[in-house]
């Protein structure tokens, strides 16, 4: 906690405190030197006047809150968000409004959060574009890392190549030898620039030695819905929401993104066991807020979350929808941020990626 108070660690969520050479610190406190305020700040921290700040957040929240989940409605993504939101509204006694900005691979609706108040009411579903795009788009007006408060991841799970039941290829082997028959002729789409599914199609492709055209959606529903119609032949979405759509016979699974088979899907081979384990991936998501939020909201939203997860109707949904509930501190959730944006940095160096 001491920390919080330091002059160089002060966060801006705190607009009383100005050190100037005659600073205004609190009603009632007489001016005093640049010196003085600094030894002040650094001996006695509190009588900074954040007791009502603290207070504040010691209350929080007080009023409904917005998550941004930066994809389509009914994704893969915005499903189990909605869960969660709705267990967090029961156990904080205030609405979790869940409003889906998609596009720009996710980056439109970070954007917005990034450039929202630091004041916990505005918070993100973050997924791995966060990591993505700090090395693909050249033109970000933020640091999709740096520039948010991290909570805590809360689930995650591999993909599935999936191919449209006319599609000629009935397992791995046999869909490498035709596109490599065909190469830049067959299409596979993905939930947008920068999304997982995109980095993940052209991680494997790259590994493969494969070339193929994207497609890129406004969403993971939109492109899996694509699929199925037969209109884009292939994509790599999160193993979970397609497996009723494998079994149904509408989807045909080819190969599973995890470190081992999928007890949803036994019979698919990973693409480690197939001879390619630098496709080895995870989808995941977790909870944001934008950077110089004040440590005490992230840390009760925190421990707010991890209780979201562990009640029952969360539990059962997640149970239902396959996926791997994970949590962690806000400082673990970054040092995960940083090395997943050094690994995709590399992928997208090796795959020769880029967008403006």
């Amino acid at each position: 906690m001491n920390s919080l108070f330091t002059p160089d660690a002060l966060p801006s969520p705190y607009p009383l405190i100005h050190i100037h050479t005659v600073p205004v610190l609190c009603r009632n406190e007489r001016p005093m030197s640049l010196s003085l305020t600094r030894r002040r700040l650094l001996a006695a921290p509190a009588v900074l006047c954040l007791g009502p700040l603290l207070a504040q957040a010691a209350d929080y929240p007080t009023r409904p809150l917005r998550i941004i989940v930066p994809y389509s409605a009914g994704g893969s993504s915005d499903a189990p968000m909605r869960a969660i939101a709705e267990q967090l509204s029961r156990q904080l006694g205030q609405a979790f409004i869940v409003e889906n900005k998609p596009g720009q691979g996710g980056m439109i609706g970070a954007e917005y959060v990034a450039h929202s108040a630091p004041d916990g009411y505005t918070l993100l579903l973050g997924s791995n574009p966060q990591t993505i795009s700090a090395s693909l788009y050249s033109r970000l007006t933020f640091d999709p890392v740096e520039d948010f408060a991290p909570i805590s991841l809360f689930d995650r799970e591999p993909s599935v190549l999936v191919v449209h039941p006319s599609f000629p290829a009935r397992n791995l082997q046999e869909f490498i030898a035709y596109v490599k028959a065909h190469p830049g002729k067959i299409n596979y789409a993905s939930s947008g620039n920068g999304s997982a599914q995109h980095l993940f199609t052209a991680q494997f492709l790259a590994e493969a030695d494969l070339k193929m055209a994207h497609v890129p959606y406004r969403g993971s529903a939109q492109a899996v819905t694509d699929v199925i119609g037969g209109q884009v032949p292939v994509a790599m979405p999160g193993l979970a929401a397609m497996v009723a759509h494998i079994q149904g016979g509408r989807l045909r699974a080819l190969a599973t993104s995890g470190g081992k088979r999928s007890p949803l899907l036994p019979e698919v081979p990973t693409f480690a066991e197939s001879g390619y384990p630098g496709a080895t991936a995870y989808v995941w998501n977790g909870l944001l807020a934008p950077k110089g939020t004040p440590p005490e909201v992230i840390d009760r939203l925190g421990k707010e979350l991890k209780t979201a997860l562990a009640a029952p109707p969360v539990k059962a949904f997640m149970d239902k929808a396959a996926v791997e509930v994970i949590t962690d501190t806000p400082a673990a959730f970054l040092a995960f941020l940083r090395e997943e944006k050094q690994r995709s940095a590399r992928v997208i160096k090796e795959a020769g990626l880029h967008i403006d």
